[in-house]
């Protein structure tokens, strides 16, 4: 904390603009050394004013040569992103110039920065919580527009208000227990009134709602997965193409063309996607098709929604269905593919015949069915109507102003275990000392999530996954 760090914040590529951030006790002197407000020569630029913007150029001390024209922003400490003394250069965004211009401020003592490190100083520096800063990750990857909004309201605080009162209100009304427990001659015996009972089962019923909302919209975030699968030659390939509108599956009259599952991205009324067309599943003898059809099998195990597929003019049985869907997905989702909450029916080619359809037996007469031509795309709309609506099925999302990520869920689930001891402990009447310890672990629990109690462990993991430069 106590050196100087250096990083493009921008791109590698050719473009309009490249941004070189620096950030450290040196920060400012570093750039007197190589900025200037003249080109002719480099000239001493004068104490620089804070939240200003000034135009120059960055020179080559050795050679007194200019390397790119460029505005230059500083900002003093504590009024900056990582609450140090800031500069961010901005020059003409190329590979070439940006490394040059890089390589200058390292030679002038400024460090590479590690991945993350300018939020991680953020952090430690007290100028953002841990929620912010993951959120921070969160608005760069966001996949929808929903997914924005909903990291945006995190990098503003929310989820860090809300989980500071929660632990406030477990911090108060744990200094009244430990009151009797270090000055039991004081005060008179601890007895838990009955508001005291009830604010613990609210905070349970807090805590829940949040691990629910993250279970609810989490796929926000990382998008649904939707498994395309079926026997061979029935149209994978040509409906993944068509839900993407471009040809990125080979399609060929030869069944098996596609051997390893292939993924994209997609984004239908703002909700994220990822689509998965994936080898038909079939006996064969063939090695390589073999394990294809067994990473078919992993993408439908852990898809939210199966695009189970047959062609018209051909019949389909239990066995097949089960085959190929039910046998691969984990048995806590086997109930929920009968009553049709995961999977889709879909019905191909239907122009080629579109009299002998075929249909699932009255056991899994709860599975939708949408009948479609890939080729001629006819149906296709109504398919994607039927996947949006199972993906917002019983969904509430609007009301969220956050989502909790899965490391906050985990970190909800601990503090629901260790308040739903204390609730128990208030009602058998326990000892306060034990009443005590599961309090501050649920204290403790919520602190991992704004990073009061996170251990060092938790942050390099966290920040590792963030770009160099931010």
């Amino acid at each position: 904390m106590n050196d100087t760090i250096a990083a493009i914040a921008t791109p590698y590529g050719s473009g309009g603009i490249g941004v070189i951030r620096i950030s450290g006790p040196a920060a400012f002197d570093i750039a007197a050394t190589l900025f200037s407000r003249t080109r002719n020569g480099l000239r001493p630029a004068g104490p620089f004013e804070t939240h200003t913007v000034c135009h120059g150029y960055i020179f080559e001390p050795a050679e007194q040569s200019v390397i790119d024209e460029v505005l230059l922003i500083p900002m003093k400490g504590p009024r900056s992103y990582t609450a140090e003394d800031v500069i961010e250069i901005q020059a003409h965004s190329g590979t070439v110039v940006l490394r040059k211009i890089l390589d200058e401020i390292l030679n002038q003592g400024a460090r590479l920065s590690e991945p993350g490190e300018f939020t991680k100083r953020a952090f430690l520096n007290g100028r953002i919580d841990l929620t912010q800063a993951e959120a921070v990750a969160d608005i760069i990857n966001a996949k929808s527009v929903n997914a924005l909004r909903f990291a945006a309201s995190q990098n503003l605080g929310s989820l860090k208000e809300k989980i500071c009162k929660m632990r406030g209100d477990l911090i108060r009304f744990l200094s009244r227990v430990e009151v009797n427990i270090d000055f039991p001659e004081d005060v008179e015996p601890f007895e838990p009134a009955e508001t005291e009972k009830n604010q613990i089962h609210d905070l349970i019923k807090d805590c829940r709602a949040f691990i629910k909302q993250h279970d609810d919209a989490c796929f926000l975030k990382d998008g649904i997965r939707v498994a395309i699968c079926g026997a061979p030659n029935v149209g994978k390939s040509s409906l993944m193409n068509r839900l993407l509108d471009q040809d990125r599956s080979i399609v060929t009259a030869v069944p098996g063309t596609t051997r390893d599952p292939i993924e994209e991205g997609m984004n239908m009324n703002g909700i994220p996607f990822v689509l998965s067309d994936t080898a038909g599943i079939h006996q064969t003898d063939d090695l390589v098709e073999i394990i294809g059809i067994e990473k078919a099998k992993d993408h439908i195990s852990q898809a939210d929604i199966i695009l189970f597929m047959k062609e018209a003019g051909s019949q389909v049985t239990d066995a097949e269905f089960e085959k190929v869907v039910y046998r691969n997905l984990p048995r806590k989702e086997r109930k929920e593919t009968i009553n049709g909450q995961k999977v889709i029916f879909v019905v191909n080619k239907i122009d080629i015949d579109g009299e002998n359809l075929p249909q699932l037996s009255s056991k899994y007469r709860d599975v939708p069915r949408v009948l479609i031509s890939a080729l001629k795309n006819k149906g296709i709309g109504r398919l994607k109507e039927k996947i949006i609506n199972i993906s917002m099925a019983g969904l509430d999302v609007g009301k969220s102003s956050v989502i909790p990520n899965l490391r906050h869920k985990k970190a909800l689930e601990l503090t629901v275990e260790s308040l739903e001891a204390v609730a128990k402990g208030l009602e058998d009447g326990m000892e306060p000392e034990i009443l005590a310890m599961d309090i501050k672990s649920s204290i403790d629990s919520l602190g991992t999530i704004t990073g009061e109690t996170a251990s060092l462990d938790i942050l390099d993991t966290i920040f590792s996954n963030f770009c160099i430069g931010k």
